[in-house]
């Protein structure tokens, strides 16, 4: 990376911040307001130095200030907010120290909002230090948000995602230079790098990527192997230009995190829902495709059997789309007659009402059958 990305923000972080940003205004508006929750610990541990040159905000003062619009925006009608306890972390103690002037400079913390640590510890202390931490999170009714943005990629194992991710009240979200390490892979990989393909792509020795984007989908896909089905994997690439592609990487254990991260990404880019391209402020993958892709894979999936509302939902979600593209597919199809809609209970089925949405999936609430004529 350039040089300038010490004291720039570069447009390709500037995407980075604002997901992370948009995401964290949805996950503090649900677990602030879910009655459950009484504590809410945000953890950005490689912190950076928070103002930059160009003027630009990293994630510190990007947290802080989506804390901070929680508590003004309608404050009469929240109940409970809970405490909302951020640690901003950097092994570069200057930078630190930068962060603390600018929160205070532009005035994004009161005490009413929760506490702040500031260390400057090695990752490794501080992720052992977490692990401990995050054991008793359910038990106390807390949760926690973990952002973590490598200075470089020897910092990160798949096993340590799993390890921040098993109390089951954790969420992450990873920033990983995908594009250098594509390159490295297919051409003298270093030592740190197969270690960490290696566990994520076992016979990684054996495979060739055909381009930068099969790599990332064999990475998502081997976190979610290594997680297992209990919890979600996304990603939000990032293409700063044709040969320099980044991805964000997202792991929850909750389905609504899940959308809420998924209606993140196509508020930033409302065609695909894939990334942010750096020349036109969104991917055009679309044009790719002579079909709808979601079409495709939706018909594929109810050829194999008769789907409930539930299933179409959770289908959905792990495709990458949202609920409402789903019921746009599916109102298409119902004028022109391609979808059978039978409701368990028998009666005729409102038309244009396909409930898949994450209330009745919670409560497992079967209302329609759907198959193909």
């Amino acid at each position: 990376m350039k040089k300038d990305s010490k004291s720039h923000l570069l447009n390709h972080s500037q995407a980075k911040v604002r997901l992370l940003s948009e995401y964290l205004k949805r996950y503090l508006n649900i677990i602030c307001n879910d009655g459950y929750t009484r504590e809410v610990q945000v953890y950005d541990l490689f912190c950076g130095e928070g103002t930059y040159a160009n003027g630009g905000e990293g994630s510190p003062l990007l947290i802080l200030r989506q804390i901070k619009d929680m508590h003004f925006a309608n404050p009469a009608k929240r109940r409970f907010i809970p405490p909302v306890n951020c640690y901003f972390n950097d092994l570069d103690a200057k930078k630190v120290e930068k962060v603390k002037t600018s929160i205070a400079a532009k005035s994004l913390h009161y005490p009413d909002f929760g506490s702040i640590d500031f260390s400057t510890e090695d990752y490794q202390s501080r992720l052992t230090q977490l692990l401990e931490r995050f054991s008793s999170l359910r038990s106390h009714k807390k949760k926690a948000f973990v952002f973590v943005d490598p200075y470089e990629y020897k910092h990160i194992s798949g096993s340590q995602i799993a390890e921040l991710m098993a109390s089951g009240c954790v969420e992450v979200l990873l920033w990983l230079p995908t594009q250098f390490m594509y390159r490295f892979a297919s051409n003298g990989t270093p030592e740190a790098l197969k270690d960490f393909i290696l566990e994520l792509i076992p016979d990684f020795s054996d495979q060739s990527f055909d381009d930068v984007w099969s790599f990332i989908k064999r990475i998502r896909d081997g976190f979610q192997n290594l997680l297992g089905d209990n919890f979600f994997v996304d990603t939000f690439t990032i293409q700063k230009d044709p040969s320099t592609v980044f991805c964000l990487f997202f792991f929850t254990s909750h389905i609504l995190g899940f959308q809420k991260m998924l209606e993140a990404k196509w508020d930033i880019d409302t065609e695909q829902g894939k990334g942010w391209h750096y020349q036109e402020d969104q991917l055009s993958f679309l044009s790719q495709y002579k079909t709808n892709p979601l079409e495709l894979e939706l018909e594929e999936f109810i050829k194999e059997k008769p789907r409930s509302n539930v299933e179409m939902y959770r289908f959905t979600l792990n495709r990458g789309f949202l609920p409402r593209h789903t019921n746009e597919v599916l109102r298409n199809w119902q004028k022109k007659l391609r979808i059978n809609l039978e409701p368990p209970s028998g009666a005729k089925p409102r038309k244009g009402a396909f409930y898949i949405a994450y209330e009745y999936y919670k409560d497992n609430q079967t209302k329609l059958i759907f198959s193909l004529p």
